[in-house]
């Protein structure tokens, strides 16, 4: 190998380097940006928290208070969803570096409604063994997961299974792959998703008005859940606002 080879494998190797550093700085600066977030969304519930109980304790001394106590939880709203996207983006930008990516602590998620019809979607399983080919399958058990969807202002619950299979002549376990969800461990759907983005931006309804409309109609959800599902799906969409942004501005 000559010389102007090998110069220019050292110049490619450096332009390589040179990128990672970059990328890896530009993850941390997001997971720096995140946790910023995070502590300015953790803030803003504490102080709506302090001035719920303050009413608690001493009542509503005026509309005006009602009045605080709506633009605090709208304070709030942003902050959670802010978090939420710069947690996104955070987490997107790690995994291209060795950076660890920052992790939000939620509480524990509260289990979904009980009296919601449920609906079973099943996922076909194979008709034979993936890997010896055999028919000769029984079921072994079955995987759930319920994410919460609404059709027509009708709440349910979809519950989506993958059975498992065993293999009578070799014993491989076999199974179906996970359904998409529109964020990892999606509690909602997407028609959920979809409607509760535009309520919030289409319909300029807040999140926490969105909240107690839901809670009459049976479906408790927090505002930091609500603001969370936001946060999650801004990320998400952002690609294709960046290519409508692109298409506008050039022409």
């Amino acid at each position: 190998m000559g010389d102007a080879a090998q110069a220019e494998i050292q110049s490619l190797r450096a332009q390589l380097a040179a990128a990672q550093a970059v990328a890896a700085e530009v993850a941390l600066i997001k997971a720096i940006k995140a946790i910023n977030a995070d502590l300015e969304a953790r803030n803003a519930l504490l102080e709506l928290q302090n001035e719920k109980m303050r009413r608690t304790l001493y009542g509503q001394r005026s509309e005006r208070t009602r009045h605080l106590l709506d633009q605090m939880e709208l304070t709030f709203e942003e902050c959670e969803a802010t978090a939420s996207e710069d947690e996104t983006l955070a987490a997107l930008a790690a995994a291209k570096t060795n950076v660890a990516p920052f992790e939000r602590k939620r509480p524990a998620r509260k289990a979904l409604p009980e009296h919601l019809p449920r609906e079973r979607v099943i996922i076909a399983a194979p008709d034979a063994c993936p890997c010896c080919g055999s028919e000769r399958l029984c079921k072994l058990g079955e995987d759930i997961t319920e994410t919460l969807e609404v059709v027509s202002r009708q709440w349910k619950v979809v519950q989506t299974v993958r059975e498992k299979f065993s293999c009578r002549d070799c014993e491989k376990i076999t199974q179906p792959p996970a359904p998409f969800h529109v964020r990892p461990r999606g509690l909602f759907g997407p028609s959920f998703l979809a409607m509760l983005l535009f309520e919030k931006f289409g319909a300029h309804q807040p999140l926490n008005r969105q909240r107690d409309r839901y809670a009459r109609e049976g479906v408790d959800l927090s505002l930091s859940t609500l603001a969370d599902q936001v946060g999650t799906c801004t990320a998400a969409l952002m690609p294709r606002y960046l290519l409508i942004e692109a298409h506008v501005l050039a022409a």
